[in-house]
């Protein structure tokens, strides 16, 4: 919190470079003013609308949003024009995470709104200074006339920060003097994020491991028919004593008969072919967006094979995610994507879903890059419950198919029965004991 122009954004931008963490949301409360009636905004066209009071902001969509990105859910946030003093039509898709930095002239104005905030931070500027970078500002970014500037600040801005922003610096953990400029205060903002993270993550993944206990499938989930072939192939590969070389084969009829199932929820279009005996056959076609194919490095690379068997000329990504023994925290260590991807249907490939941690940072990542959630397919030879729960309460609209769902995982988050770590059996190599089921490190 401060006062308008007091450098807010730059002290939040700062924290979340020094943080250094993944899944980090920047929320601004500039998003959240109201939608203006046709009075009102003649009123702001003469600079006559107060923007600084209470009142101009819609604190029960910012209390909902708030509230559910702190749960990791994504919510739809809006997006304002301070041109035109509206909201786009199109709104800003905003997906949970493990820090959400909030910045706003009233974010301690509202008592709903403190009781979700875990640290609060005042910025406090100098009276000129701010008065000059919302000068800059106004004149130069948002088009107003100096005039105007000056008449909105002398009636609004200076009687609004003296009676509803000022007074709020009682509420606050920290106070930090001349802005993003004070960087023995940011130091100590992030170690004290750090701590609180690492004092948070362990009762954080106990709580994800029961929170969904009892609770029915999604129905975003697809499940391979258990047929007696189906089952028969899991009965093999789920062996300990099987062989590495049967592992292998049934392995990748599996992985075959998963990404023909996949396929079938691509959208289709109904055409009509001409049989070589002349008469005429309804069939279905795929429409004309490409598929990409994208692998959770190593185990997910496994499945390029039987993606590639059955789609022609698909193109290929792969993400390495790897989990942080200090922290216990998914990181991202190498990825390498098609460019152009945001159009496509893709088709994201791991052997095994426990907790979904692995799986969740790779959806990010490619919403990163501008693909559409419901084009995005989650794909697995076997999965938890607990996994399949958390990627889809994150990613409502990712498609997730598997073969199996096991009910469990134990305390180092393995699946149960489980599979084992398919990386090893598969690649035949020995992994270290810390290792989960998912050597995409899904722990």
């Amino acid at each position: 919190c401060g006062g308008s122009a007091s450098g807010k954004t730059t002290v939040a931008t700062r924290i979340i470079e020094a943080l250094d963490v993944p899944w980090v949301v920047l929320l601004s409360m500039d998003s959240f003013y109201k939608v203006l009636d046709e009075g009102q905004q003649a009123l702001a066209a003469r600079s006559d609308y107060n923007f600084d009071h209470p009142d101009a902001f819609d604190f029960e969509l910012l209390v909902s949003v708030l509230r559910k990105l702190k749960k990791g859910k994504s919510v739809k946030v809006p997006v304002y024009d301070f041109t035109t003093h509206s909201r786009r039509r199109e709104w800003k898709t905003v997906y949970g995470a493990n820090v959400i930095v909030f910045e706003g002239i009233l974010a301690f104005a509202n008592k709903e709104l403190l009781k979700l905030l875990d640290m609060k931070v005042f910025v406090d500027t100098d009276s000129d200074i701010r008065l000059v970078r919302r000068l800059q500002r106004d004149i130069m970014e948002r088009g107003r006339d100096i005039v105007g500037v000056i008449k909105q600040y002398n009636k609004f801005v200076k009687p609004a920060f003296e009676q509803y922003i000022e007074p709020t610096v009682q509420v606050a953990d920290i106070v930090v003097p001349r802005g993003g400029e004070n960087f023995v205060a940011l130091d100590l903002i992030v170690q004290h994020v750090h701590s609180q993270l690492e004092k948070l993550l362990p009762c954080c993944r106990a709580a994800l491991a029961s929170a969904h206990q009892g609770q029915p499938l999604p129905k975003t989930l697809s499940v391979l028919e258990n047929t007696p072939q189906v089952r028969g192939m899991h009965t093999i590969i789920r062996n300990k004593d099987t062989t590495r070389d049967e592992f292998i084969f049934y392995s990748k009829r599996l992985m075959r008969l998963l990404i023909e199932h996949a396929l079938s929820f691509l959208p289709l279009k109904s055409v009509t072919v001409e049989t070589p005996q002349g008469t005429m056959y309804e069939g279905k076609r795929f429409h004309r967006q490409r598929i990409t194919g994208v692998s959770i490095l190593r185990a997910g690379e496994t499945m390029e094979q039987a993606l590639t068997a059955v789609c022609k000329d698909i193109r290929l990504g792969k993400i390495l995610i790897q989990t942080n023994h200090d922290t216990g925290e998914p990181e991202l260590h190498y990825l390498r994507l098609p460019k152009e991807i945001s159009e496509d249907y893709v088709i994201l490939m791991d052997s095994t879903v426990s907790t979904g941690a692995a799986a969740m940072m790779a959806v990010r990542v490619l919403l990163d890059h501008d693909v559409q959630e419901d084009r995005i397919f989650l794909l697995s030879l076997l999965m938890a419950e607990m996994g399949v729960h958390s990627v889809a309460y994150a990613f409502p609209r990712v498609r997730i198919i598997t073969t199996a769902v096991d009910k469990r995982i134990n305390e180092e988050f393995h699946i149960i029965p489980g599979i084992g770590n398919f990386g090893d059996r598969y690649f035949g190599t020995d992994g270290p004991s810390a290792w989960c089921e998912s050597d995409g490190m899904d722990c």
